[in-house]
Protein backbone atom coordinates (compact mmCIF):
# COMPACT_ATOMS: atom_id res chain seq x y z
CA UNK A 1 0.00 0.00 0.00
CA UNK A 2 0.91 3.20 -0.55
CA UNK A 3 1.82 5.50 2.44
CA UNK A 4 -1.00 7.46 3.04
CA UNK A 5 -0.96 11.59 2.77
CA UNK A 6 -3.41 13.84 4.47
CA UNK A 7 -3.31 15.82 1.26
CA UNK A 8 -1.12 14.23 -1.67
CA UNK A 9 0.47 17.39 -3.77
CA UNK A 10 3.20 15.08 -5.22
CA UNK A 11 0.54 12.77 -6.32
CA UNK A 12 -1.94 15.17 -7.68
CA UNK A 13 1.58 16.91 -9.54
CA UNK A 14 2.61 14.13 -11.34
CA UNK A 15 -0.59 13.64 -13.61
CA UNK A 16 0.08 17.65 -14.82
CA UNK A 17 3.37 18.07 -14.16
CA UNK A 18 4.37 18.98 -18.12
CA UNK A 19 1.78 21.44 -18.38
CA UNK A 20 2.66 23.20 -14.84
CA UNK A 21 6.79 22.80 -15.48
CA UNK A 22 6.34 24.51 -19.39
CA UNK A 23 4.16 26.96 -18.04
CA UNK A 24 6.45 28.07 -14.83
CA UNK A 25 9.10 28.43 -17.51
CA UNK A 26 7.66 30.47 -19.74
CA UNK A 27 6.61 33.14 -16.72
CA UNK A 28 10.52 32.60 -15.87
CA UNK A 29 11.44 33.39 -19.42
CA UNK A 30 8.91 36.00 -20.13
CA UNK A 31 9.96 38.01 -16.72
CA UNK A 32 6.86 38.85 -16.41
CA UNK A 33 6.32 38.44 -13.26
CA UNK A 34 3.65 40.42 -11.14
CA UNK A 35 0.34 41.00 -13.56
CA UNK A 36 1.61 39.49 -16.12
CA UNK A 37 -0.82 37.85 -19.08
CA UNK A 38 -1.13 34.84 -16.66
CA UNK A 39 -2.60 36.09 -13.67
CA UNK A 40 -5.17 38.28 -16.42
CA UNK A 41 -5.68 35.03 -18.01
CA UNK A 42 -6.72 32.86 -14.92
CA UNK A 43 -9.08 35.84 -14.07
CA UNK A 44 -11.27 35.61 -16.97
CA UNK A 45 -10.85 31.80 -16.51
CA UNK A 46 -11.98 31.79 -13.28
CA UNK A 47 -14.81 34.36 -13.99
CA UNK A 48 -15.86 31.97 -16.44
CA UNK A 49 -16.18 29.15 -14.35
CA UNK A 50 -17.98 30.82 -11.26
CA UNK A 51 -20.30 32.34 -13.63
CA UNK A 52 -19.11 35.89 -11.96
CA UNK A 53 -18.59 39.15 -13.54
CA UNK A 54 -15.24 40.34 -11.70
CA UNK A 55 -12.67 38.16 -9.97
CA UNK A 56 -9.45 40.18 -8.39
CA UNK A 57 -6.53 38.15 -7.74
CA UNK A 58 -4.64 39.12 -4.88
CA UNK A 59 -1.66 37.59 -2.44
CA UNK A 60 -3.98 34.84 -0.01
CA UNK A 61 -7.14 34.27 1.13
CA UNK A 62 -7.01 36.11 4.36
CA UNK A 63 -6.41 39.49 2.30
CA UNK A 64 -9.27 38.53 0.28
CA UNK A 65 -11.62 38.91 3.75
CA UNK A 66 -10.09 41.72 4.48
CA UNK A 67 -9.49 43.32 0.70
CA UNK A 68 -13.50 42.70 0.61
CA UNK A 69 -14.89 44.16 3.97
CA UNK A 70 -12.67 47.11 3.27
CA UNK A 71 -14.40 47.27 0.00
CA UNK A 72 -17.35 47.69 1.53
CA UNK A 73 -16.62 50.71 3.64
CA UNK A 74 -16.84 48.85 6.85
CA UNK A 75 -16.07 51.28 9.62
CA UNK A 76 -14.49 50.67 13.12
CA UNK A 77 -17.28 49.44 15.59
CA UNK A 78 -19.34 48.40 12.98
CA UNK A 79 -20.70 44.69 13.61
CA UNK A 80 -19.80 41.66 11.41
CA UNK A 81 -21.61 37.84 12.20
CA UNK A 82 -19.65 34.81 11.48
CA UNK A 83 -19.54 31.54 13.24
CA UNK A 84 -17.35 30.42 16.07
CA UNK A 85 -16.46 26.67 14.55
CA UNK A 86 -14.12 27.73 12.07
CA UNK A 87 -10.31 28.76 11.39
CA UNK A 88 -9.76 32.03 12.81
CA UNK A 89 -8.46 33.98 9.80
CA UNK A 90 -12.25 34.47 9.01
CA UNK A 91 -12.74 36.37 12.93
CA UNK A 92 -8.62 37.63 12.20
CA UNK A 93 -9.44 40.22 9.48
CA UNK A 94 -12.89 41.69 11.59
CA UNK A 95 -10.55 42.21 14.27
CA UNK A 96 -7.72 43.93 12.32
CA UNK A 97 -9.95 46.51 10.51
CA UNK A 98 -11.31 48.15 14.20
CA UNK A 99 -14.97 45.87 13.29
CA UNK A 100 -16.74 43.91 16.46
CA UNK A 101 -16.67 40.49 15.59
CA UNK A 102 -19.74 38.87 16.52
CA UNK A 103 -19.65 35.21 16.88
CA UNK A 104 -22.41 32.66 16.95
CA UNK A 105 -22.69 29.27 16.63
CA UNK A 106 -23.30 26.52 14.49
CA UNK A 107 -25.62 23.88 12.81
CA UNK A 108 -24.95 20.40 14.90
CA UNK A 109 -26.05 18.38 11.37
CA UNK A 110 -24.03 20.90 8.66
CA UNK A 111 -21.48 22.63 10.92
CA UNK A 112 -22.07 25.85 8.91
CA UNK A 113 -23.07 28.87 10.28
CA UNK A 114 -26.71 28.47 12.48
CA UNK A 115 -29.54 30.83 10.85
CA UNK A 116 -31.62 31.26 14.20
CA UNK A 117 -28.41 32.08 16.05
CA UNK A 118 -27.54 34.97 12.87
CA UNK A 119 -31.47 36.22 13.60
CA UNK A 120 -30.43 36.23 17.19
CA UNK A 121 -27.58 38.20 16.91
CA UNK A 122 -28.31 41.14 14.92
CA UNK A 123 -28.56 44.72 16.35
CA UNK A 124 -28.67 48.01 14.87
CA UNK A 125 -24.70 47.80 14.63
CA UNK A 126 -24.84 44.83 12.21
CA UNK A 127 -23.79 45.48 9.31
CA UNK A 128 -22.64 42.31 7.40
CA UNK A 129 -22.33 38.61 7.38
CA UNK A 130 -19.53 36.31 7.37
CA UNK A 131 -20.90 32.46 6.42
CA UNK A 132 -18.24 30.06 5.91
CA UNK A 133 -18.94 27.11 3.50
CA UNK A 134 -17.18 24.77 6.05
CA UNK A 135 -15.01 21.87 4.60
CA UNK A 136 -16.40 22.63 1.76
CA UNK A 137 -20.61 22.55 1.80
CA UNK A 138 -22.49 25.04 0.97
CA UNK A 139 -23.99 27.29 3.51
CA UNK A 140 -27.79 27.66 3.89
CA UNK A 141 -27.52 30.92 1.24
CA UNK A 142 -31.05 31.45 0.48
CA UNK A 143 -32.02 32.06 4.37
CA UNK A 144 -29.23 34.06 4.68
CA UNK A 145 -29.54 36.36 1.81
CA UNK A 146 -33.04 36.70 2.79
CA UNK A 147 -32.13 37.73 6.60
CA UNK A 148 -29.08 40.32 4.91
CA UNK A 149 -31.93 41.83 2.54
CA UNK A 150 -34.52 42.58 5.46
CA UNK A 151 -32.05 43.86 7.12
CA UNK A 152 -30.21 45.91 4.81
CA UNK A 153 -26.96 43.87 5.68
CA UNK A 154 -23.83 42.67 3.45
CA UNK A 155 -22.71 39.11 3.13
CA UNK A 156 -19.43 38.06 2.41
CA UNK A 157 -18.93 34.45 1.56
CA UNK A 158 -15.43 32.54 2.90
CA UNK A 159 -15.29 30.14 -0.22
CA UNK A 160 -11.67 29.31 0.95
CA UNK A 161 -12.57 25.63 1.93
CA UNK A 162 -16.05 25.46 -1.08
CA UNK A 163 -14.45 26.34 -4.14
CA UNK A 164 -16.31 24.88 -7.24
CA UNK A 165 -19.28 23.78 -5.25
CA UNK A 166 -22.90 24.50 -6.30
CA UNK A 167 -25.66 25.84 -4.02
CA UNK A 168 -29.32 24.48 -5.00
CA UNK A 169 -31.81 27.66 -4.84
CA UNK A 170 -35.42 26.69 -3.19
CA UNK A 171 -36.20 27.88 -7.20
CA UNK A 172 -33.90 25.03 -8.23
CA UNK A 173 -31.51 27.33 -9.52
CA UNK A 174 -27.49 26.60 -9.05
CA UNK A 175 -24.36 29.00 -8.64
CA UNK A 176 -21.07 28.35 -7.95
CA UNK A 177 -20.87 29.34 -4.08
CA UNK A 178 -18.67 32.78 -3.29
CA UNK A 179 -20.76 33.92 -6.27
CA UNK A 180 -24.04 34.41 -4.49
CA UNK A 181 -23.75 37.01 -1.52
CA UNK A 182 -22.86 40.31 -2.22
CA UNK A 183 -19.05 39.48 -2.59
CA UNK A 184 -16.86 36.32 -1.88
CA UNK A 185 -13.44 35.39 -0.90
CA UNK A 186 -11.14 32.36 -1.71
CA UNK A 187 -7.71 30.79 -0.74
CA UNK A 188 -5.38 29.14 -2.95
CA UNK A 189 -3.17 27.76 -0.50
CA UNK A 190 -1.08 24.79 -1.51
CA UNK A 191 -3.92 22.47 0.60
CA UNK A 192 -7.16 23.78 -0.87
CA UNK A 193 -9.54 21.83 -3.64
CA UNK A 194 -7.73 24.49 -6.65
CA UNK A 195 -4.46 24.99 -5.05
CA UNK A 196 -1.00 26.85 -6.11
CA UNK A 197 2.75 26.36 -4.87
CA UNK A 198 2.55 29.03 -2.88
CA UNK A 199 0.31 31.30 -1.49
CA UNK A 200 -2.55 33.02 -3.41
CA UNK A 201 -6.13 34.26 -3.06
CA UNK A 202 -9.43 35.63 -4.50
CA UNK A 203 -12.31 38.14 -4.42
CA UNK A 204 -15.61 37.60 -6.82
CA UNK A 205 -18.03 40.21 -7.04
CA UNK A 206 -20.95 40.83 -9.57
CA UNK A 207 -20.96 44.48 -8.69
CA UNK A 208 -19.09 46.75 -10.70
CA UNK A 209 -18.67 49.54 -8.79
CA UNK A 210 -17.66 47.46 -5.72
CA UNK A 211 -15.44 45.56 -7.72
CA UNK A 212 -13.65 49.01 -9.49
CA UNK A 213 -12.99 49.61 -5.78
CA UNK A 214 -11.41 46.35 -4.95
CA UNK A 215 -8.90 46.48 -8.30
CA UNK A 216 -7.57 50.13 -6.33
CA UNK A 217 -7.01 48.67 -3.08
CA UNK A 218 -5.19 45.47 -3.59
CA UNK A 219 -2.80 47.44 -5.60
CA UNK A 220 -1.48 50.48 -3.13
CA UNK A 221 -5.13 52.19 -3.91
CA UNK A 222 -3.75 53.37 -7.37
CA UNK A 223 -5.40 53.31 -10.55
CA UNK A 224 -2.95 55.21 -12.25
CA UNK A 225 0.66 54.73 -11.17
CA UNK A 226 1.66 57.04 -8.49
CA UNK A 227 -1.89 58.18 -7.78
CA UNK A 228 -3.58 56.77 -4.89
CA UNK A 229 -7.23 57.26 -5.04
CA UNK A 230 -8.15 55.34 -1.76
CA UNK A 231 -6.60 53.76 1.19
CA UNK A 232 -4.68 50.43 -0.25
CA UNK A 233 -2.81 47.33 0.30
CA UNK A 234 -0.25 45.00 -1.63
CA UNK A 235 -1.80 42.21 -2.24
CA UNK A 236 -1.29 40.60 -5.93
CA UNK A 237 -1.20 37.10 -6.95
CA UNK A 238 2.09 36.55 -8.78
CA UNK A 239 2.23 35.02 -12.26
CA UNK A 240 3.96 32.04 -11.67
CA UNK A 241 1.17 31.15 -8.97
CA UNK A 242 -1.54 32.13 -11.49
CA UNK A 243 0.28 29.75 -14.29
CA UNK A 244 -0.33 26.87 -11.84
CA UNK A 245 -3.55 27.62 -10.99
CA UNK A 246 -4.78 27.77 -15.03
CA UNK A 247 -3.14 24.28 -15.06
CA UNK A 248 -5.45 23.24 -12.16
CA UNK A 249 -8.67 24.60 -13.12
CA UNK A 250 -9.86 22.51 -16.26
CA UNK A 251 -9.03 20.09 -13.39
CA UNK A 252 -11.08 20.93 -10.74
CA UNK A 253 -14.74 19.53 -10.86
CA UNK A 254 -12.31 16.04 -12.05
CA UNK A 255 -10.83 16.85 -8.75
CA UNK A 256 -13.93 17.37 -6.77
CA UNK A 257 -15.42 14.37 -7.97
CA UNK A 258 -12.44 12.31 -6.80
CA UNK A 259 -13.22 13.95 -3.39
CA UNK A 260 -16.57 13.27 -3.24
CA UNK A 261 -16.12 9.32 -4.66
CA UNK A 262 -13.84 8.94 -1.79
CA UNK A 263 -16.30 10.36 0.96
CA UNK A 264 -19.47 7.86 -0.54
CA UNK A 265 -16.60 5.20 -0.06
CA UNK A 266 -15.69 6.36 3.58
CA UNK A 267 -19.69 6.74 4.42
CA UNK A 268 -20.35 3.36 3.24
CA UNK A 269 -17.69 1.82 5.56
CA UNK A 270 -18.58 4.28 8.54
CA UNK A 271 -23.09 3.87 8.08
CA UNK A 272 -24.13 1.05 10.39
CA UNK A 273 -21.31 1.92 13.00
CA UNK A 274 -22.87 3.22 16.46
CA UNK A 275 -20.73 6.65 17.70
CA UNK A 276 -19.78 7.48 14.50
CA UNK A 277 -21.39 10.78 12.24
CA UNK A 278 -20.50 11.08 8.87
CA UNK A 279 -20.96 14.15 6.84
CA UNK A 280 -23.87 14.81 5.20
CA UNK A 281 -24.95 17.05 1.85
CA UNK A 282 -26.74 20.14 2.61
CA UNK A 283 -29.56 18.98 0.10
CA UNK A 284 -30.11 15.93 1.83
CA UNK A 285 -28.95 16.96 5.72
CA UNK A 286 -29.66 13.99 7.93
CA UNK A 287 -28.61 11.54 5.06
CA UNK A 288 -26.14 9.97 3.97
CA UNK A 289 -24.25 11.74 0.70
CA UNK A 290 -26.38 11.68 -2.10
CA UNK A 291 -25.27 10.31 -5.55
CA UNK A 292 -25.96 13.30 -7.03
CA UNK A 293 -25.11 15.79 -4.72
CA UNK A 294 -22.65 18.51 -5.76
CA UNK A 295 -23.68 21.08 -2.60
CA UNK A 296 -20.30 19.64 -0.60
CA UNK A 297 -16.80 19.29 -2.47
CA UNK A 298 -15.15 17.62 1.16
CA UNK A 299 -11.84 19.70 1.69
CA UNK A 300 -12.18 17.68 4.72
CA UNK A 301 -14.08 14.95 5.40
CA UNK A 302 -15.00 15.09 9.38
CA UNK A 303 -16.19 12.77 11.10
CA UNK A 304 -17.80 12.66 14.84
CA UNK A 305 -16.66 10.35 17.24
CA UNK A 306 -19.24 9.94 19.81
CA UNK A 307 -18.95 7.09 21.95
CA UNK A 308 -15.00 6.73 21.76
CA UNK A 309 -11.77 8.83 23.05
CA UNK A 310 -11.52 11.11 19.91
CA UNK A 311 -7.78 12.61 21.11
CA UNK A 312 -6.84 8.17 21.45
CA UNK A 313 -8.28 7.80 18.47
CA UNK A 314 -6.18 10.58 16.63
CA UNK A 315 -3.16 8.82 17.97
CA UNK A 316 -4.21 5.26 17.33
CA UNK A 317 -4.26 6.81 13.32
CA UNK A 318 -0.75 8.36 13.66
CA UNK A 319 0.37 4.94 15.19
CA UNK A 320 -0.82 3.32 12.24
CA UNK A 321 0.63 5.24 9.91
CA UNK A 322 -2.82 7.34 8.91
CA UNK A 323 -2.31 11.25 9.55
CA UNK A 324 -5.39 12.85 10.42
CA UNK A 325 -6.73 16.25 11.67
CA UNK A 326 -9.07 18.63 14.30
CA UNK A 327 -10.33 21.24 12.90
CA UNK A 328 -10.91 22.56 15.10
CA UNK A 329 -10.06 22.36 18.99
CA UNK A 330 -10.44 25.55 20.41
CA UNK A 331 -13.74 27.65 19.31
CA UNK A 332 -12.97 30.95 18.65
CA UNK A 333 -14.31 32.82 21.27
CA UNK A 334 -12.29 31.02 23.67
CA UNK A 335 -9.33 31.86 21.97
CA UNK A 336 -7.14 34.76 23.87
CA UNK A 337 -6.85 37.02 21.11
CA UNK A 338 -10.84 36.90 20.36
CA UNK A 339 -12.02 36.73 23.95
CA UNK A 340 -14.98 38.67 24.86
CA UNK A 341 -17.08 39.28 27.92
CA UNK A 342 -20.05 39.20 25.51
CA UNK A 343 -19.88 35.91 24.59
CA UNK A 344 -21.82 32.96 26.97
CA UNK A 345 -21.21 29.50 27.13
CA UNK A 346 -24.79 28.68 26.94
CA UNK A 347 -24.80 30.18 23.30
CA UNK A 348 -22.11 27.90 21.82
CA UNK A 349 -23.95 24.53 22.88
CA UNK A 350 -22.90 23.03 19.39
CA UNK A 351 -19.19 24.42 18.94
CA UNK A 352 -18.66 23.27 21.92
CA UNK A 353 -19.24 19.89 21.78
CA UNK A 354 -17.83 19.86 18.16
CA UNK A 355 -14.58 20.67 19.38
CA UNK A 356 -14.35 17.39 21.54
CA UNK A 357 -15.65 14.91 18.67
CA UNK A 358 -14.65 15.83 15.37
CA UNK A 359 -11.40 14.55 13.40
CA UNK A 360 -10.84 15.12 10.12
CA UNK A 361 -9.01 11.98 7.73
CA UNK A 362 -7.36 12.26 4.59
CA UNK A 363 -8.73 13.87 2.01
CA UNK A 364 -7.37 14.59 -1.44
CA UNK A 365 -7.65 13.44 -5.57
CA UNK A 366 -5.36 10.45 -5.08
CA UNK A 367 -7.29 8.37 -2.30
CA UNK A 368 -7.12 4.92 -3.68
CA UNK A 369 -9.63 1.43 -2.32
CA UNK A 370 -6.67 0.29 0.05
CA UNK A 371 -6.44 3.58 1.45
CA UNK A 372 -9.69 3.83 2.41
CA UNK A 373 -10.21 0.54 3.20
CA UNK A 374 -7.30 0.41 5.48
CA UNK A 375 -8.35 3.82 7.02
CA UNK A 376 -12.07 2.76 8.27
CA UNK A 377 -10.65 -0.70 9.11
CA UNK A 378 -8.46 0.90 11.34
CA UNK A 379 -11.85 3.51 12.96
CA UNK A 380 -14.08 0.95 12.99
CA UNK A 381 -11.99 -1.34 14.89
CA UNK A 382 -10.76 0.80 17.13
CA UNK A 383 -14.50 2.19 18.09
CA UNK A 384 -15.28 -1.51 18.33
CA UNK A 385 -12.97 -2.09 21.10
Amino acid sequence: MRKIQMVDLKGQYEHIKEQVNTSIMEVIESTAFINGPEVQNFQKELEDYLGVKHVIPCANGTDALQIAMMGLGLQPGDEVITADFTFAATVEVIALLQLTPVLVDVDPINFNIDIEAIKKAITPKTKAIVPVHLFGLAANMDAIMEIANDHNLYVIEDNAQGIGSNYTSKDGSKTKTGGIGHIGSTSFFPSKNLGCYGDGGAIFTNDDALAHTIRGIVNHGMYIRYQHDVVGVNSRLDSIQAAVLRAKLPHLDTYNAARQNAARKYSDAFKDIEGITTPTGYCDAGASICDTCDCHVFHQYTLRIRNADRDALVQHLNDNGIPCGVYYPIPLHLQKAYADSRYKEADFPVTNQLVKEVISLPMHTELDDEQINFITKTIINFVAN
